[in-house]
């Protein structure tokens, strides 16, 4: 099994490095079809500054980055208000 794969490739390799024409060129290249982001499930997503008040429609990067920046703020703010400051001697 592995021994056609390598052969497959190896052949689909020699093809590819000398074309004859760009027409036989561009029969060779792969198509992804309807694979990827093409096909859309649910509502469409927005940037969060286009609708702030609604985190269930943000782009997926956007609630990470805000949400991370959040529990960052939350946790710098509470080790300032803990901590008490630089003391003296």
């Amino acid at each position: 099994m592995a021994s056609t794969m390598a052969a497959r490739q190896a052949a689909n390799l020699l093809r590819l490095s000398s074309p004859r024409s760009a027409s036989q060129a561009a029969s060779l290249i792969q198509r992804r079809g309807l694979a990827g982001a093409a096909d859309h499930h649910g509502p469409a997503k927005v940037d969060f500054w286009k609708d702030p008040m609604s985190p269930s429609k943000w782009k997926e990067e956007h609630f990470v980055i805000i949400s991370l920046t959040g529990w960052g703020l939350l946790i710098y703010g509470g080790y300032k208000a803990f901590s008490g400051g630089k003391k003296k001697d």
